[in-house]
């Protein structure tokens, strides 16, 4: 793969970091963002160090602070190649405890500035007639669940956006890729946010006792405290895998591979078995409520007579 230039928004840690030196190791020239480098200087070192470049990027900014932005990214090396929109948080909690500040600020960084970021790369991949963009979505995106619901709706709605954008570049040359990862070993379970209202006790259901808790929201929120810092996945492999897809370097099996490379075939990447499992569950979910209302359309139509 000839060097490209790759844009990664949110290399503090985490994904973002692992996959920004991965890139940097393959020759790959980086551009990575942060919102503050006075409080990332570790990650600014380890990539300014393999020859990297971090630029401050706040994906809550306005459209034009983050279109301005981008802007000033390209005229670094004079385009972008792939951007990867890593950038993002989650707040947990039952939907009953969101206020409209925290509704608004997670959308703000987990859709509004995917979507700004975007926008701006555009016009330069659409002129070349190539490149690619990476949002990072979850298995929330595909399967919410008790406790995930607003997390899960910027991630459905940055799936939504995903899906649109790749049916209008595809014939540019642009490819788009949606990352679900499942659970790795990161700091996001440490970086959780919980809302500033108290959770109802009828929701928790005895978490954090010990004992077990009852309900959906209390079993989740034990699940959490027991996995953190023991999750199956490598973050390290996860950013090895994406990279490869995005390079067209992933390893098949001849059987599997037979298709070719993934990028432009397939438009969501589950990575973890986790996630995969997850992913395949809800398409069985809904592929039996889809039976159903086909049965019952079948029996009375909702269309005009003819």
């Amino acid at each position: 793969m000839a060097s490209q230039v790759w844009f990664i928004t949110g290399v503090s840690s985490g994904f973002g970091l692992l996959l920004a030196l991965r890139a940097l190791a393959s020759g790959q020239r980086v551009i990575g963002t942060v919102r503050s480098t006075a409080k990332s200087t570790d990650a600014v070192r380890q990539i300014t160090s393999a020859g990297g470049r971090v630029v401050e990027l706040d994906m809550t900014d306005s459209q034009a602070q983050i279109l301005a932005k981008v802007k000033d990214a390209e005229n670094i090396y004079g385009q972008i190649d792939v951007l990867v929109n890593n950038a993002g948080y989650s707040i947990l909690g039952a939907i009953e405890q969101f206020s409209e500040e925290e509704t608004e600020l997670q959308f703000r960084t987990n859709v509004y500035g995917p979507l700004f970021t975007t926008q701006g790369v555009l016009p330069g991949m659409r002129a070349r007639r190539r490149g690619c963009i990476v949002n990072m979505s979850s298995g929330a995106g595909q399967d919410a669940g008790a406790t995930r619901g607003l997390y899960g709706a910027s991630k459905f709605a940055l799936e939504g956006l995903s899906e649109a954008l790749s049916a209008e570049v595809a014939e540019f040359g642009v490819t788009v890729l949606l990352v679900e990862p499942g659970m790795f070993r990161t700091n996001f379970f440490h970086a959780l946010q919980t809302p500033r209202a108290p959770l109802p006790e009828a929701y928790r259901g005895g978490a954090g006792a010990g004992a077990g808790a009852t309900t959906a929201v209390g079993r989740i929120m034990d699940m959490f405290d027991r996995l953190t810092g023991t999750q199956r996945g490598d973050p390290q492999k996860a950013a090895d895998r994406i990279y490869e897809v995005v390079a067209g370097e992933e390893r098949l099996s001849a059987g599997a591979g037979a298709g070719g490379p993934l990028l432009g075939r397939v438009l969501r990447l589950p990575l973890g078995m986790d996630a995969i499992d997850r992913v395949e569950a809800k398409q069985r979910r809904v592929l039996a409520e889809v039976a159903e209302a086909r049965r019952l359309e079948e029996y009375e139509s909702t269309a005009f007579p003819n």
